[in-house]
């Protein structure tokens, strides 16, 4: 990440700074403690990462600003990229990410903050954590490093590597293991009880052929009741038809005899139709007559609506122009009007302004007044500015003692409640008990269920493969019975041959084989009847199979459930053996607090300060009450202030009254005149004009309305007339409908007449043939008692097949069960091993082991040049114990130099910095290549107080050394000298308007 552009805006100590890094290459930025230096790459950090210092977000903002903004655009990977991040007080932030394109830059933004952030991750393949331990040597932590213990350095590269990854690997590892452990204990335990129950298998396989033989009697008479049940149902099922059909031609009649009723009711209807028409055509000479008048009327309607065409715009016209006279006299007179009451205001302003002037005495008395007041205020103030923070500090004490005693208070509390639910908690001991053994028994039986289950499916899938070959021999007796077909056709021909060798037949050998093929065709008819039966049969066992199926798979959903609570009471049965040491322990809390609370031993350092802050406030002479009365009595003052400027402001208002008085009343006099000559305005002229063009029309509206009377009068005979017409049109076509009707009506009396005679030959078929429900209730009550029998003797035959099913079934699972109790040992020692190679003695100890070559070798190139060669440093990773043969694993850090190898802390402060400063410097470079990324930007935030002049030279010659293998490298520092060592420096300092910034070099 190289920096080309910063932009920040009220950010930390910056209100508005725009720093370009172009062209800059090694600089230092430098300018006393606190102007705000590492505010410029804090700025960064927080752009790029949204991290920072602060401990609350809305803190990076300037104070007294609202929102806060950077614009940062950096150079990576041969790609330049902005980033745009803001602030704004008590709602929130706001993240752009943009890509430079050819015209401009490229939005690279995804929805929301979470979703951009990780696409600047992906962008430049480094986080937070790795820029602040590589890119940013931050200030304050060069030593860090060095200063841990030897066993604790491990753990420091451990966490800079972040090879914690491999610290929950070893966690879930571990539970792995244990959850192997757990389930090789309870395979344990499934197998030892399978074994037990197979031991019952030779007594229900006795009991099972017994019930077999037992069965298959009862089929036969199963079989015979059958056949007469058939008979039986075959004469009932003759009888329903007839009443069937019985029901059907009475269902007939009724609608026959309404359809005869219909037509009649249509006859009788067009009947009386026929009449009116007659009645309507005898009146045809007056209706004419009355048509004739009609017609006269209309004429003369129409010559007045042509006149009032004409008379009504000139009439609108007129009111129009009535209008417009009557509100331009109106907006005259209402301005004169005006124009006299703003002279009136005039007056009245005038003699309110000569008021205000002549109360100036009074008001320059109360302004001496009013000096003196604010004099004693500003001594009250000063006293108040010593005494304020007293008086705050107080409260803060009061403050926090009252929240010790209220977090005693609360604890207190918080015990007693603990200890009332713990002790309710042991009053449900023998309830979880006896819920805990009933959830046990409940999930015995729904194993049994489950069992008995897998039962059901392997016989149902017997079923199956039972049905696919009794249709495949189906198929194939089928396709024989089609060639037995064929041969015996053959053989029926006159003079037929022999089917196989193509010979003539005598009549002795053509009869023998003709037989022969009959007797076979009907062999295999016989055995499609039997296969054809079995078919059906295995299908109702299907079907019952099917059904049980989803009974049991309702009742095993409640397994899992079941599971997890025994699961949650074990658990509390858990809790509750633990809560007599925990009750114990809150007692002996509780009665320690109750004791501190009275004897008020808590917070005493805080009440101690608060009696001497007491003591200090009596000593000095302030009361907050002459300080309200002073305050108060410069407010009521102030008002001869506001009176004072009200004296100016009233002599400049009277001047401009008086000027606006005299236009008034030329205004006044304008408004006159124009209503005494209003008489003469055009729009009286057009007016008479078109008052002069309704008299010529000479139209009378009294007159149209009458005419319109007697039009709508006369209007019936236009009805009347069309009402002949179409009368005279239709009296043809009725006489035919008629006639339709009369046929109609002969035809459906007719069909009725047949239906009655069906219905009285039907119900003779039916006193012949008398019910045969009473013998069939007989029989099928009989069929039924020996049905339920049998399907008793099915019952128990279906649960003695289960037990002998489920005996195989457990035989299975024994053996499943055993190779899943193998497995879960290898998955145990597997994890086992796992948890030890992700351990910190596994693959972090082999990393780290292979990092330290490197770092060595890299501190050690930087170390020479900061040092002209003279230290060099060895990392030592095991040094021998007490024992000879046992080695101990550490990280010792070996110093040499020309008189020998040191300790660390023998060494000056600039020699230690310098080998600080390597080391530092080398783990930077190794974190940003294990990132996978170039590091192209360093900056150096750490003190360089402890160096001389000679060391500082050293310090810059190193960095100037490195500087090639940088794109840009920033160090921060407030010592003169070493400032003066770079050619490119940026000043900061702070003002009242914010932190600056002047580059020079």
């Amino acid at each position: 990440m190289i920096p080309k552009r910063l932009t920040i805006r009220n950010f930390l100590s910056y209100r508005d700074l725009t720093l370009d890094f172009s062209g800059l290459h090694v600089a230092c930025i430098c300018g006393p403690n606190g102007a705000g230096k590492s505010s410029l790459l804090e700025a960064i950090a927080w752009a790029v990462w949204g991290q920072s210092r602060v401990a609350a977000e809305d803190d990076i903002v300037y104070q007294g600003q609202v929102e806060a903004t950077v614009d940062f655009v950096f150079t990576h990977s041969a790609q330049t990229y902005r980033v745009l991040r803001s602030r704004r007080r008590n709602q929130g932030s706001t993240l752009e990410f943009q890509v430079e394109a050819g015209d401009g830059f490229r939005v690279l933004t995804q929805r929301g903050m979470r979703a951009t952030q990780q696409q600047i991750l992906q962008h430049l393949k480094i986080d937070y954590d790795t820029f602040v331990n590589s890119a940013y040597l931050r200030q304050g932590r060069a030593d860090e490093f060095m200063l841990k213990r030897p066993r604790d350095r491990k753990q420091v590269l451990a966490d800079l590597l972040k090879l914690d990854h491999y610290d929950r690997l070893g966690e879930q590892a571990r539970e792995q293991a244990r959850d192997a452990r757990a389930q090789v204990q309870l395979l344990e335990t499934a197998v030892a009880g399978l074994t037990a129950q197979l031991q019952q298998r030779t007594a229900i396989a006795v009991a099972h052929t017994a019930l077999e033989a037992e069965l298959a009697a009862a089929e036969t008479t199963a079989q015979d009741q059958q056949q007469q049940l058939s008979q039986l149902r075959h004469q009932q099922q003759q009888r329903q038809g007839w009443q069937q059909q019985l029901a059907l031609e009475q269902q007939q009649l009724g609608p026959l005899e309404a359809s005869v009723q219909r037509v009649s009711d249509d006859r009788v209807q067009i009947q009386q139709q026929m009449l009116q028409m007659q009645h309507l055509l005898d009146q045809a000479e007056a209706i004419g007559t009355g048509y004739q008048q009609f017609q006269q009327l209309q004429a003369e309607a129409a010559q007045q609506g042509l006149k009032f065409q004409t008379y009504q715009p000139a009439q609108a016209e007129r009111s129009r122009l009535q209008q417009q006279t009557a509100a331009v006299l109106s907006q005259l007179q209402a301005d004169g009007q005006a124009a006299r009451q703003r002279l009136a205001d005039l007056d009245a302003a005038e003699q309110e302004q000569q008021q205000i002037l002549s109360q100036r005495q009074t008001i320059q008395e109360h302004l001496s007044q009013l000096q003196a007041a604010r004099t004693r205020l500003r001594d009250l103030d000063q006293r108040q500015l010593r005494v304020a923070p007293l008086r705050q500090r107080q409260r803060q004490l009061q403050a926090q003692i009252e929240r010790a005693e209220a977090s005693l208070s609360a604890r207190l509390e918080a015990i007693q409640q603990a200890q009332q639910r713990l002790q309710a908690q042991q009053t449900q001991q023998p309830e979880l008990i006896q819920a805990a053994v009933e959830v046990t028994h409940r999930i015995d039986y729904l194993e049994q269920r489950r069992s008995y289950q897998e039962d059901v499916r392997q016989k149902g899938s017997e079923r199956r493969g039972f049905m696919e070959r009794l249709q495949a021999d189906q198929r194939n007796y089928e396709a024989q019975m089609a060639q037995l077909d064929q041969k015996i056709q053959l053989l029926s021909a006159p003079e037929a041959c022999c089917p196989l060798c193509d010979q003539p037949l005598d009549p002795p050998r053509w009869d023998r084989l003709l037989l022969r093929h009959r007797q076979e065709r009907s062999e295999i008819q016989d055995r499609l009847w039997v296969i054809r039966e079995q078919l059906t049969t295995s299908e109702r066992e299907i079907q019952v199979l099917r059904r049980e199926y989803r009974e049991l798979e309702t009742e095993l959903a409640k397994y899992a459930p079941v599971l997890q609570q025994r699961g949650q009471l074990q658990a509390r049965l858990d809790t509750v053996s633990d809560l007599q040491s925990r009750l114990h322990e809150l007692t002996t809390e509780r009665q320690q607090l109750t004791q501190c609370l009275a004897d008020n031993r808590y917070a005493e350092d805080l009440q101690a300060e608060l009696g001497q802050l007491e003591q200090q406030l009596e000593q000095l002479p302030y009361d907050d009450r002459d300080h309200a009365l002073a305050r108060s009595q410069v407010d009521r003052l102030r008002w001869a202030e506001v009176k004072q400027a009200s004296l100016q402001q009233a002599e400049r208002r009277l001047a401009q009254l008086q000027a606006q008085r005299t236009a008034l009343e030329q205004q006044l006099a304008q408004i006159q005149a124009q209503l005494d000559g209003f008489a003469s305005h055009p729009l009286q002229q057009q007016l008479a004009a078109v008052e002069a063009q309704i008299a010529a029309l000479d139209y009378d509206l009294e007159q149209h309305q009458q005419l319109r009377l007697a039009l709508d009068q006369a209007r019936v005979w236009q009805a009347s007339h069309q009402a002949l017409a179409q009368a005279q049109q239709q009296q043809p076509g009725l006489h035919q409908r008629l006639d339709e009707l009369d046929r109609r009506l002969g035809q459906r009396q007719q069909a009725q007449a047949d239906v009655t005679a069906r219905v009285a030959q039907l119900q003779q078929q039916l006193d012949a043939n008398p019910d045969p429900q009473t013998a069939l209730t007989q029989l099928e009550a009989q069929r039924q008692t020996d049905q339920a029998k049998r399907e008793q003797q099915l019952a128990q035959l279906g649960r003695l097949q289960q037990q002998l099913a489920q005996f195989e079934q457990l035989q299975a699972q024994l053996d499943q069960q055993q190779q899943t109790l193998q497995q879960a040992r290898r998955q145990q020692q597997v994890y086992q091993s796992l948890a030890d190679a992700f351990g910190p003695n596994g693959i972090q100890a082999l990393m780290i082991e292979n990092l330290l070559p490197q770092l060595e070798a890299v501190a050690n190139q930087i170390l020479g040049r900061l040092s002209a060669h003279q230290l060099h440093v060895q990392f030592v990773t095991q040094r021998a114990g007490r024992s000879r043969h046992k080695l101990i694993d550490t990280l010792d850090i070996l110093i040499a130099d020309p008189q020998g190898t040191r300790a660390y802390e023998t060494y000056s402060g600039g020699e230690a910095f310098r080998v600080n400063f390597a080391i530092r410097l080398a783990l930077a470079r190794l974190l940003a290549q294990r990132s996978g990324t170039a590091l192209q930007m360093l900056i150096i935030d750490e003190g360089f107080g402890t160096q001389d002049q000679a060391g500082c030279d050293r310090l810059v010659a190193a960095i100037n050394a490195i500087a090639s293998d940088f794109a840009c490298i920033l160090t921060i520092t407030h010592m003169p000298h070493f400032r003066e060592a770079f050619q490119t420096r940026i000043d900061v300092c702070k003002t009242a308007t914010g932190s600056q910034i002047e580059i020079s070099g």
